[in-house]
């Protein structure tokens, strides 16, 4: 059942070789330790003083020494046998390891030439760590190899699988922390070894580092037995290694014998789906259990250290206020790596370590993949106009916007087959959001047992699905961070479970942007449907549009929101998404049949202005408008729309003009995003003076706030979501919330008093007629005629 290597007699690394890694690893620790505290006298050429050390000391030492040993250690079996590997860092802020270890084998200088292999550089590189100006404590985007942000605990075996994926001959080494292992996400990463197809995609290899501790606090699987353990990570479908102790030279002997067995392993399953047997292959993994704080002070002020949760962060206070002693500690622990026999005169690692470092793109900080940007390749598309819904009037019902869209995904998985550079991911909900069609072209990926009733599965296929919106994004995250593209469809309501994953990746993106040698990916586009509007049945869990207000916090330069009215308008965003780079693109639209209003060269004008008066609907082309009635997404228009035709049927002598937005941000200054509307053109749609009537998908403060400095923004009245949603009809969602075309007739009559009697008696008629609604969606269980049945129509 498990691989457990601590045979005493097994000599895998000749003691020449032994000697030499224990003496690499002894200087990656070293110049973490050095990132930590020091920012003078790198190598301790003279006695350290306290003007030497930094007057913060912010970092984590804990995970760092362990993984050190496992980047030692990769770098001897890539070199062995030649291995295409990139290294994703999971454990916090292990930042001091990856930029120590990618600074050893020469990328970090080659990427900022300004930190030399040498004394200086070391000083340089030593005092910039955790320090203004400076880079951050974790294997940020600045960090030469790292495709995962260090702090996004939960997410890296998620977003190996997703870089491994299309890249059959790429292994990701992915090292797990105990910490981060007792989160949601990573404990359900797990079964990504159920995707995984052995012929078209690459490797993860986990290493699970069992340190101990959290930041106070034991891990659980540190804390459970052994047999136990064995039993988790084999009934997850993984052939567990393990390798445990503390003696550096006894564990250097059983880490290089685990990665032979691992890498022995990783051939035979290869070599195994050449020559199938039906039963699903299991990968290996390696269980690290080695000290937190590993080879640091193992007291400090009478307090445990090496081995203990107080090693997490900085293990040992050095300042004018601390004790004397504690900077003699420092100097003593970072002596004990013996500097003079690591590095030159010059500062520069000696030769006969610097040849254990893999060469060129076989460094891990130096691969390709973890560089994307550079692999990426254009989309090839076909002409989303081919796919267009025929109105032949405005008003006419469409098949349902995503539906429509499929057919166009579908051939975007055609055309990109044979450069395998495409997937579609979502949470089990392709078909429920009306994109199924897409199965005419691939099936789902999935490599567990397939009975005769399943529909859609294969061992290999460019749809993913699991009911885990994490794993999806995480999935997605790592295919685009590795030079590919894709899209992530998925139920509104829940895409908030991926909130913190969005925010990370956003982060990423615009740190990537102001460093000049990361290249541009793809963009991560989210389409969200089964949406707020159309969630009657499933009720109020169901009801939430709120994801696009976490979206605007996020930088001008990084993200856009697009609610398209219908599907030509959808399809005309769909493809600008997916063509562009380097963007979060949250697309918002429905599914269900609904009226079509654009036609296709229509749809493409509006899309690309964003926003626009939409003429078929106005009637103010002689004159200023006495209100402008606003839309932006499908009900909303649907119900604007609506209203105008009372409006006009019942006071024709209103002037009103109709504006839909496709692209939010253009509600907001041109100064503030790069979408945004200048206040001579907004002020051209929206006037200076008269009242704005705007029915918005989402909540309606978020209008609001995209709006609150324009010249107007006292006369703008906003319906939308307000938190009331049950089971109910659809056009009773809209009346619960108030954004209903009755609601809105008697907005603007309420704002326009020159309606006078006609406005008065119009007004209690809508009163009535939404008494009437409410008593009959409860005898009939379904909305009146006149609201199902009803037709955009022509008016003069």
């Amino acid at each position: 059942m498990e691989t457990v290597i601590n045979d005493p007699e097994a000599q895998t690394l000749s003691p020449e070789l032994l000697k030499k890694i224990n003496a690499y690893w002894r200087a990656a620790n070293y110049i973490s330790v050095g990132q930590l505290y020091l920012r003078n006298n790198p190598l301790l050429k003279r006695p350290l003083e306290l003007e030497d050390v930094k007057h913060m000391q912010l970092g984590h030492w804990g995970t760092t020494p362990g993984q050190n040993f496992i980047y030692t250690h990769l770098n001897r079996i890539i070199n062995k046998y030649d291995l295409n590997m990139i290294y994703v860092s999971g454990p916090g802020h292990g930042g001091p390891a990856v930029v120590g270890s990618t600074y050893l084998e020469g990328t970090y200088t080659e990427v900022y030439p300004n930190i030399t292999q040498d004394e200086d550089g070391l000083k340089k590189l030593f005092t910039q760590f955790s320090y203004p100006g400076g880079i951050s404590s974790h294997a940020s985007p600045q960090t030469p190899g790292s495709i995962h942000e260090g702090g996004e605990l939960g997410y890296s075996l998620s977003h190996s699988f997703g870089a491994v994926m299309d890249n059959p001959d790429l292994i990701v080494a992915c090292v797990v922390g105990d910490g981060e292992a007792e989160t949601g996400p990573l404990a359900t990463a797990w079964h990504s070894n159920k995707f995984s197809n052995p012929l078209s995609d690459g490797t993860v290899l986990p290493i699970l580092h069992l340190n101990g501790y959290k930041i106070s606090n034991p891990t659980i699987l540190a804390r459970i037995t052994h047999e136990e353990l064995e039993q988790l990570f084999f009934g997850y479908g993984w052939n567990p290694i393990f390798v445990e102790g503390d003696d550096p030279d006894t564990m250097h002997q059983d880490m290089a014998a685990a990665l032979e067995y691992a890498v022995d392993r990783i051939k035979q399953v290869k070599y195994d789906a050449v020559h199938p047997n039906g039963i699903r292959p299991r990968w290996p993994m390696i269980i690290l259990r080695s000290p937190k704080g590993w080879t640091g002070p193992r007291e400090v002020d009478g307090f445990k250290i090496e081995g203990n949760f107080r090693s997490h962060q900085i293990p040992l206070a050095v300042s004018a206020s601390a004790p004397p002693a504690h900077l003699a500690l420092l100097e003593n622990w970072m002596k004990s790596y013996r500097p003079d026999e690591l590095f030159d005169d010059s500062g520069k690692l000696i030769p006969e370590l610097a040849e254990l470092a893999p060469k060129g793109e076989r460094r891990m900080g130096a691969n390709p993949h973890a560089n994307g940007g550079g692999l990426l390749r254009d989309l090839r598309l076909p002409d989303f106009r081919n796919y267009a819904t025929v109105v032949k009037s405005p008003g006419v019902t469409g098949e349902g916007d995503t539906y429509v869209s499929g057919r166009f995904l579908r051939d975007v998985i055609k055309e990109n087959q044979a450069n395998r550079n495409f997937r579609i991911f979502g949470p089990d909900e392709t078909v429920s959001n009306r994109l199924d069609v897409v199965f005419e072209a691939t099936n789902r990926q999935w490599l567990a047992p397939i009975i005769p009733t399943d529909e859609f599965l294969a061992p290999e296929g460019s749809v993913m699905e699991m009911l885990s919106e994490h794993q999806c994004e995480g999935w997605l995250e790592g295919y685009l961070l590795t030079g590919r593209h894709g899209l992530f469809n998925c139920y509104e309501a829940f895409i908030h479970i991926i909130d913190s994953m969005f925010n990370q990746h956003a982060k990423w993106l615009k740190t990537c942007l102001e460093i000049p040698w990361r290249r541009k990916i793809a963009s991560l586009n989210i389409l969200l449907t089964s949406t707020v509007w159309r969630q009657d049945h499933n009720g109020f869990t169901h009801q939430d549009p709120g994801f696009i207000d976490h979206v605007v916090n996020k930088k001008a330069t990084i993200v856009r929101v697009y609610l398209p009215p219908d599907a030509n308008c959808l399809l005309s965003v769909m493809d600008h998404c997916l063509r562009s780079y380097h963007y979060v693109n949250v697309i918002v639209a429905g599914k269900h049949p609904a009226p079509q209003w654009l036609k296709m060269d229509e749809a493409i004008e509006h899309c690309t202005r964003g926003i626009g008066i939409w003429n078929f609907a106005s009637n103010d082309q002689h004159g200023e408008p006495d209100v402008v009635m606003a839309c932006c997404g499908d009900v909303p228009t649907l119900e604007v729309l609506a209203a105008v035709a009372i409006l006009r049927e019942h006071l024709p002598d209103l002037k009103i003009r109709v504006i839909n937005v496709v692209d939010l941000f253009k509600l907001q200054k041109s100064t503030e995003h790069t979408h945004g509307l200048t206040d001579m053109d907004y002020n051209a749609l929206f006037t200076t003076n008269k009242p704005v009537v705007f029915a918005f998908h989402g909540y309606p403060w978020l209008v609001h706030r995209l709006t609150y400095n324009r010249a107007n923004n006292i006369n703008m009245h906003v319906r939308g979501y307000k938190e009331e949603g049950t089971i109910t009809t659809s056009f009773d969602m809209t009346v619960l919330n108030e954004m209903d075309r009755f609601h809105l007739v008697i907005d603007v009559i309420d704002r326009l008093p020159q309606t006078g009697s006609k406005g008065v008696y119009l007004k209690q008629q809508l009163l009535d007629k939404l008494i009437e609604h409410k008593h009959y969606i409860g005898l009939h269980g379904k909305d009146m005629p006149e609201i199902l049945d009803w037709k955009w129509s022509a008016l003069k």
